[in-house]
Formats: structure tokens, sequence, C-alpha cells
């Protein structure tokens, strides 16, 4: 990023001093002209104005060329203009230098302001958060500053303020918008013991949070430093783009010396072809194509961030546009992750009993299903069984006893390593695991008492977004560590194309790769860190619903804030905007360099249309870029 926009840029296009300055040397040159044309000034008078107009917008990009020629040592687009805008002053062609000053200023000047308007709205983000918190010391609320705020502070937030940095409900509880940080327009119910964000909104009741993060290191400021370094990392076609022009710029500058020699080594014109070098330094610059990826890009990832979707730079942004595959974790991606009892069948006694006798044996557990047991029997009103000689059995269950008798509870596994006869049971337990459930029994030893059947609940848009990414042209495939039949159940439910089951970490990394030959690149959807091999394994991978989250957020290419799967289509219709955009700036802009440059060789252009043609593709090149945050 140039120095201009470096901290961002808030007020009209006409205030931000590079683009000011051109048009005043416009306002000022166009003066000139006009009043000549006119009579009303001599010719001598009239290149006074073009003297003024010429420093005036010229001096923030000559200053940057120069700077870039002694300090990187590189020979940019200033250094063509500013070549030609001399040797137009050396012909004495005033109106066409102080025109080339303007135009090229001009295009210049409104990049710069785009990508500084980009970074403030970035940056902006950061004063949604309250600069006072009202903290709780010693039993009294003291208002302080927000930067002081320290992880263990206790700080009031009442409805309608904002939080001023992360933390955790101790008391209370409402409802939040959590937009700056997740995206999300739709407020979300908290209470004691979740998490909250900086800058989301209080709609409700008072709370009482205990800070988690300091000021500067809350979840909003990460997302800003985020987004920043991300503009700045540039993809591999980008990089392509810049290392052709580092090289291309010094040989349109050598050719342009040998149009200035031709006169004397084959007694031509000195004048036509004095004129013809400065055209071709004109109309060679490859201004527009210089500039095609950063803008798309940079409006891209600028966008998505604001959408709470944080994409790390440019290279996984032109990613995102070539996928063709899109892999997702199971569980804690198309599902919540949190297991539910969906069936009770008792074979003996009631549904109380057996609930009864189960919760009791999986009250010490801190299995999910055990968890989700535990928490039917709570929430039906059912009381624990008691239970003494509590033992886990890992991966199979848990044993206990229940006024003297050992009781089992736990996968059929289990029960067939006991000896149990499970025929009464069998027609009951793959009907369930057909349905994608999963099944656990409670008996002993003499017989089985009777099961339940939990499931993971598929989060409610997980359908329709495989349905629109089946519309991209996408294919969807499902890399989980359940059992196939479980799978492939969820499968059917969702609509995905192929399921790849009982995978361990290193069998999802070596589906990835079997995708990516077979189909391309691949997109690998995943819940944080758990699926980090994966992840890092494909083209591109996407961690969702990390806000509060370091290490998911650094494991990911891309990193949803958001626990929202629809923000999956929304990233990849960004990256094919920006790529498809991208692609449309660099036809154009070798299109009219393979157009320009032989007619700028033979003759035919003058520098005023030359200049015209070249600063016009530059300003189209940059509104072209600008459609990549909109989709």
């Amino acid at each position: 990023m140039k120095e201009t926009h470096e901290d961002g840029f808030d007020g009209p296009w006409w205030r931000y001093p590079p683009l000011r300055n051109a048009l005043l040397s416009g306002l000022i040159a166009g003066a000139g002209f006009v009043l000549a044309h006119l009579g009303l000034i001599a010719e001598s008078v009239e290149n006074v104005f073009y003297w003024v107009a010429i420093p005036l917008g010229g001096w923030h990009w000559t200053r940057e060329g120069i700077e870039k020629l002694f300090e990187e040592k590189e020979v940019g687009i200033e250094i063509l203009m500013i070549a030609a805008t001399a040797g137009s002053a050396i012909l004495g062609l005033w109106e066409e230098a102080a025109a080339l000053v303007f135009l090229y200023g001009a295009a210049e000047g409104t990049e710069e302001y785009t990508y500084a308007r980009t970074r403030h709205a970035i940056r902006a983000l950061i004063d949604l958060a309250p600069k006072e918190a009202h903290v709780l010391r010693d039993g009294q609320e003291i208002t302080v500053p927000a930067d002081s705020l320290k992880p263990g502070d206790r700080f009031l937030v009442r409805p309608g303020e904002a939080l001023p940095t992360d933390g955790i409900i101790r008391v209370g509880e409402s409802s939040l918008d959590e937009s700056p940080v997740t995206g999300e327009s739709v407020p979300v119910d908290k209470g004691p013991g979740m998490k909250v964000f900086a800058a989301s909104i209080n709609r409700q009741g008072a709370l009482e949070i205990e800070a988690t993060a300091a000021f500067a290191d809350n979840t909003l400021s990460k997302i800003i430093h985020l987004v920043e370094e991300a503009q700045e990392r540039k993809g591999k076609a980008q990089q392509w783009i810049e290392r052709f022009g580092r090289r291309y710029s010094p040989a349109v500058l050598v050719v342009s010396g040998l149009f200035l020699l031709a006169p004397w080594a084959f007694d031509l014109s000195w004048e036509e072809w004095s004129l013809r070098a400065v055209v071709l330094l004109v109309a060679a610059a490859p201004c527009a194509l210089i500039m095609s990826m950063p803008m798309a890009m940079a409006a891209g990832i600028g966008a998505a961030g604001r959408r709470g979707i944080l994409i790390k730079g440019g290279a996984h942004l032109e990613h995102l546009g070539i996928i063709r595959v899109v892999a997702f974790d199971k569980t804690g991606t198309l599902t919540h992750g949190e297991p539910v009892v969906t069936d009770v069948i008792p074979l003996a006694g009631n549904e109380g009993e057996l609930l009864a006798l189960a919760s009791g044996l999986e009250h010490f557990s801190e299995h999910p299903l055990a968890k989700a047991i535990v928490n039917k029997a709570r929430e039906t009103g059912v009381s624990a069984a008691e239970v003494s000689g509590f033992e886990a059995l890992t991966g199979a269950g848990a044993k206990g006893l229940v006024q003297g008798q050992a009781w089992y509870v736990g996968n059929p596994k289990l029960f067939e390593g006991q000896g149990a006869d499970l025929s009464a049971v069998q027609t009951q337990v793959a009907r369930l695991q057909e349905e994608g459930k999963t099944v656990v029994l409670i008996g002993n030893t003499t017989g089985i008492r009777g099961l339940l059947a939990l499931q993971d609940r598929i989060r409610a848009e997980a359908k329709q977004v495989i349905a629109a990414l089946h519309a991209l042209g996408l294919r969807t495939v499902m890399l989980t560590g359940d059992n196939a039949r479980t799978a492939q159940a969820f499968a059917r439910m969702l609509g995905i194309d192929d399921v790849r089951a009982e995978l361990k970490p290193d069998d999802k990394v070596r589906a990835v790769g079997q995708l990516e030959c077979e189909h391309g690149a691949v997109l690998m959807v995943g819940d944080g860190v758990n699926d980090a091999p994966a992840l890092a394994a494909a083209t591109c991978g996407m961690a969702m619903g990390v806000a509060g989250s370091d290490a998911a957020i650094e494991a990911a290419d891309i990193a949803l804030m958001a626990d929202d799967l629809r923000k999956v289509e929304e990233a990849l219709r960004l990256g094919r905007k920006a790529r498809r955009v991208s692609l449309q700036n660099i036809v154009f802009s070798i299109a009219i360099l393979a157009a320009m440059i032989p007619l700028a060789v033979v003759g035919i252009l003058g520098v005023a249309v030359t200049v015209l043609v070249h600063e016009t593709s530059e300003l189209l090149a940059v509104a072209n870029g600008l459609r990549a945050a909109r989709v």
C-alpha cells in the first residue's frame, strides 16, 4: 500500500490529496486551454497555466516513482510517465504534457482513494466498540477508558450499549447483535458462561461480563489486523503481473531511447521520431494491467471481511475462484456437534425407568453421548438411578453397580463382547442406524433392558447450502470419522454427492489429495483446529464458527467468524466474482496495449489521443475492479 492510504481515508473524494491535486491541475490546465482558444490570453500566458498545473498534478506520483527507483532499484510505471511528460515538454507539447499529468494523476488518485476507503471501512469497525467501560471494582461501578481493560476485569453492559471487549457472561441474559464480528444480522440469545465479543450490541437485559481479552487483543482487533495483512498478500497471478511490470518498464524505456537514436543512425526526422518515442512511452505503459488484479483482490477481501469472512490473502481469494469440489467435515460442520436423544425404546418397564437407569450410568461420563442422555432425563423430569462403582469403558460405554448388580450402557459391540444375546434388538438397531442414528443399549449379562437412539442435529441451512453449491456446478463430499451407515444417512438427507466415512485425520488428508487428482481444486470446510491437517492439505481450507478462537483463525486459509454454512457459498461467489473481474481487466488491458503499441510505433497516434485512451482504460480498470466487492 502506498503511504497516502496507509491509515485509510474518510472523506469525500475531492478532498483526498492525490486526487484533489490532480483535479486542480486539470482545472488550471483546462482554464488555460479554454482562455487561449477563446483568444483571451496569449500562448505564452497559456503555457504559464500548464507550468503551474504540471508540478501540482504530478508531484505525488513523481515523488513515488523516484523513491521507488532509488530505494527499491525498480523502474516503475511512474518513471515511464515522468519520461513521457518530460519528452512532451521538451518538444513544446505543453498541452499534451499537462493532459498526461492530469489524467494519470486522476487515475492513480482514484486507485489510491479506493484502497484508502477500503482500509478505512475495515479500521472503522474498531470505532464500533465503545471508548469507555463500566467496570466493577470493590463492589462499586466506575467508568474507565476501554483500552485500560485487562483479562479478569468485570464490567457492566446495559441495554443498547456495545461491548468494549471480548468476555464471558457471568450474570444476566440478553439478545446480542454480533454483526460487527460474525457478519450475521440476526441477534443471538446469550446467557451465563457464554462467550461474547467486542462491539456486539446488547439488545435487552443488563449483563455482567468478565473480560477475556484486552481492548487491543479482542476479536474485532484481530479481524482488522488479519484483513489488512490479507490485502497486502498477493496471489500468484498478481505476483506474476508485478514481476512482468518490473521487466517490461525498463524495456519500454530502452525502445523509446532507440527511437531517439534512429534519426542519427538512419537520417530520419528527429521531430517525428522523438514524438513517436513520447507516444510509445504513454501507449506502452501497462497501468491498467498492473492494477487489474490488486483492485479486484483488495475489493473482494475487504467486502468479505465486512461480512465476517476472513480471507488470509489474494492467493486464497484466487483459489476460491477455481474450486471444483467442496469437502465437508460432518460433526460440528454440517451438524451442530451436539447429539440429542431421539428415541427411547424400553424392552422391559417403561421409558422413565430406562432413562433413570441410563442417566445414572452415564452421570459421571464426559462423553457427548452421555451428556445428551443425562440432559434428556433432566428435561423429562426423570431422576437418575443411584449408581456406584462407575467405570468408563473407552470407546464402548460405561458400567456401574445398581443395587449391587452390574449394568452396562454402550454400543452393540460392548454387549457382543459380554456374550449378550442381541437377536431381540437387531432389527431395531439396524433400522435406527439406517436413519443415521447412534444406538446405545442398556442391559446386563442376562439381557437387554432397552435402547436409546441419538442423533446429531443437522444445521437448518445445510440442505439449502448443498443445493446452492450444486447450482454453482460444484461437487460436494462428506469426509467423516463416523460409521459408514450413519454418514450415508446424513448424505442422503442433505443431497451430498460422495461420502467417505470412518476416516482418521491422516485418511482425510489422503482423501483430499484423491479428490484433487480426480476433480480439481478442493475447498475443505471444517470446524477449526480438529480438521487442521485436511484444511492444510486442501487447495483452500476454511474453518467456520471461529469467533474468539485464536488457534482456529490462524489455522485456516479462510476463517468464517459465524457458525453459518451460508457463508461458504457467499465466499465462493466472492472468489468467482473477483477472479472474473480480474480476468476481464487483464484481457481488456492486454487488448489496449496490443492495439496502441503498433499504432504508436508506426506514428498513427498522436500524444493527445494516446494519453486520453491510456488513462481512460486505467480508470475503467479501477471502476471494474470495484465490482468484485458486490455479489
